[in-house]
């Protein structure tokens, strides 16, 4: 008697699912059992001037500079699993690359509680498909809590404000765990990140931060995502090439600067995790 094709299906996604979260458990009991003590700020400066020489080549954008690879590879050495991965989950390219040399590492999704339903079922799916960890790092309050304090609709008012309580505050107590962390930074985003090193020491949040696909276009992205069969947000093939919160992202024109539809109608253009 043959047995029901979908059944057996669900049975197979269910065991590698299993295996996957075993694999994932072991590994943060091995990282545990080797945890040593964080670095002091001037070891992490220290560390991240060395970087700049030996990644930066001659200067931003140089011929010299060091590949997206090189670079995680580089933290990889130095920082052994004290690194974290930033991701909105517009894609799961970065997450993808580190993973490539760091299997099972921490990737923080910001859960600010105002995402697009698309980019909560990214996230959930990069948690199945990418071989990552992913920690959801959520505000101190709730939005109905934050509407109790501050009234509703805070972003509308002072999109300052509720970008630094639920993105840029959570996310400097969660890096509090870590010795550098890799975002996902482009040049070609914007003019204010045309300048964007490949490694930086964070003053902000104490750490050392890289930036990988710095370098990288668009297009190179897209190439990664479509090699690797890395998944992306499919607000990105809706016209959103920049996705934020829902209430203060809206889609953009063909043509029109990507970042473009990111509080559009408010003298802002970035949340604050990145200045």
């Amino acid at each position: 008697m043959t047995s029901d094709p979908l059944s057996a299906l669900r049975a197979a996604a269910a065991e590698r699912a299993a295996l996957r979260a075993q694999e994932r458990a072991e590994h943060h009991a091995r990282r545990a059992a080797r945890a040593r003590p964080r670095r002091s700020t001037d070891e992490l400066q220290e560390i991240a001037r060395r970087g700049q020489a030996e990644l930066g080549g001659s200067g931003i954008g140089a011929d010299d500079e060091a590949s997206a690879e090189e670079v995680v590879a580089w933290a990889v050495r130095e920082f052994g699993d004290s690194i974290a991965v930033a991701s909105s989950m517009s894609d799961a390219v970065l997450a993808h690359l580190v993973s490539q040399q760091s299997r099972w590492v921490d990737v923080l999704f910001l859960d600010t509680g105002y995402h697009f339903a698309e980019t909560i079922g990214t996230r959930d799916a990069v948690e199945q498909t990418v071989d990552v960890t992913i920690v959801d790092v959520r505000p101190e309050l709730t939005v109905a809590g934050q509407d109790s304090a501050y009234g509703k609709n805070l972003f509308a008012r002072d999109a300052e404000a509720c970008c630094r309580m639920r993105k840029v505050e959570p996310l400097r107590r969660a890096l509090g765990g870590y010795e550098v962390w890799a975002a996902g930074v482009r040049r070609d985003d914007s003019p204010t990140r045309a300048k964007t090193p490949v490694v930086t020491f964070d003053e902000k949040n104490g750490l050392v931060k890289i930036n990988p696909i710095a370098a990288w276009t668009y297009d190179d992205a897209v190439a990664y995502a479509a090699q690797h069969q890395v998944i992306s947000n499919p607000l990105l093939d809706d016209g959103y090439p920049s996705i934020g919160c829902a209430p203060c992202t809206r889609r953009v024109a063909p043509g029109d600067d990507p970042r473009a539809g990111r509080w559009a109608g408010q003298d802002k253009t970035e949340c604050g995790l990145h200045v």
